[in-house]
């Protein structure tokens, strides 16, 4: 298997559905209360494509992507329409606090915060988009000093920040995802009109 770091056709992405996904075990006790465990520790997101195809040329376009992924074998990148950025808009570099420097960490990875100050959830990003990300250390926006793997969402410092210094980004991003499937069944409705009603696909966690 690999990873190929193509994007579905964003057309038909844009109509998708779909969304996060938990696992939790729930026990009902005998005196009817609930004890409750959150087995994952991070959601996994799932998403339907067929919702997204409109016509013939739609179709084909996921088909050829559908056949090059050769099925459920390799992983490639999906724009989620709802959430795609740091901040809901146009990213800028303080948008997510990503560390704190200690004088000699260098690396540290995008995240993405969900939920406020009660219990919030830190999403790693790991596909960020090439030429998305700012970069700030102390509130201060960097142009230089840093670079980031767009395979794994890493910032590297060519120098670490200085002890007690946030560390912030911003950033446009992608869910790797894979086909859930290795069927897909296409029904023609009409002469320039097709169906997919099912084109499962899932989140890949690092």
């Amino acid at each position: 298997m690999a990873f190929h770091p193509i994007r579905f056709p964003l057309d038909v992405a844009l109509g998708a559905r779909g969304g996060p996904e938990r696992k939790t075990d729930v026990v009902t006790l005998a005196g009817g209360g609930e004890q409750r465990n959150g087995r994952w520790h991070h959601s996994r997101r799932r998403y339907n494509a067929g919702y997204g195809v409109k016509s013939r040329a739609d179709m084909a376009a996921v088909l050829a992507f559908f056949e090059e992924r050769r099925g459920r074998l390799h992983g490639f990148l999906w724009r989620d329409g709802l959430d795609f950025s740091s901040n809901g808009g146009v990213p800028t570099a303080l948008d997510q606090a990503i560390g704190t420097g200690d004088g000699s960490k260098t690396s540290f990875q995008l995240t993405k915060r969900y939920g406020a100050s009660f219990d919030p959830y830190l999403r790693p990003i790991t596909k960020p988009v090439a030429g998305s990300v700012r970069v700030a250390v102390a509130g201060v926006a960097l142009s230089s000093g840093w670079t980031v793997d767009v395979s794994t969402g890493v910032v590297g410092f060519n120098v670490a920040p200085a002890n007690g210094a946030a560390v912030t980004a911003g950033f446009l991003f992608d869910v790797p995802v894979r086909f859930d499937s290795d069927r897909l069944d296409v029904e023609l409705t009409s002469f320039d009109g097709a169906e997919a009603p099912s084109i499962p696909l899932v989140e890949i966690l690092p």
